[in-house]
């Protein structure tokens, strides 16, 4: 099933957040996102939901062989872990002092920068 959005989803987790994995076979761990998908709400996270990929031989790479690599996780598996207290945490949005949206720890009440 493909979702189809008329403007692009605003969602609580960017490039560069620091999050923790809520379900799955990697619960609990904690990694640094890499890129998001926004159509497909998906996240890739450093070190998280890594799987091997059998590599053909190519001109850049003669000996091809088998490499791990970091798989895609959806993005409601993953909660954004507060900067002030390491936990993970909800967020929320508000207007912040330039009149932009800027996203907030929900347990701490801190913005979050990013």
């Amino acid at each position: 099933m493909e979702r189809k959005f008329n403007k692009q989803p605003k969602l609580h987790i960017r490039t560069g957040d620091t999050v923790k994995v809520l379900s799955g076979d990697d619960k609990g761990k904690t990694g640094k996102v890499l890129s998001v998908n926004l159509e497909k709400r998906r996240a890739v996270v450093e070190g998280i939901n890594t799987v091997t990929k059998h590599v053909k031989p190519t001109a850049t790479n003669p000996q091809g062989g088998i490499e791990k690599r970091e798989a895609a996780v959806h993005i409601s598996n993953l909660m954004l872990v507060d900067p002030k207290t390491g936990d993970a945490t909800r967020t929320g949005r508000k207007q912040g002092e330039n009149g932009k949206l800027v996203r907030y720890s929900k347990k701490t009440g801190e913005v979050i920068n990013g």
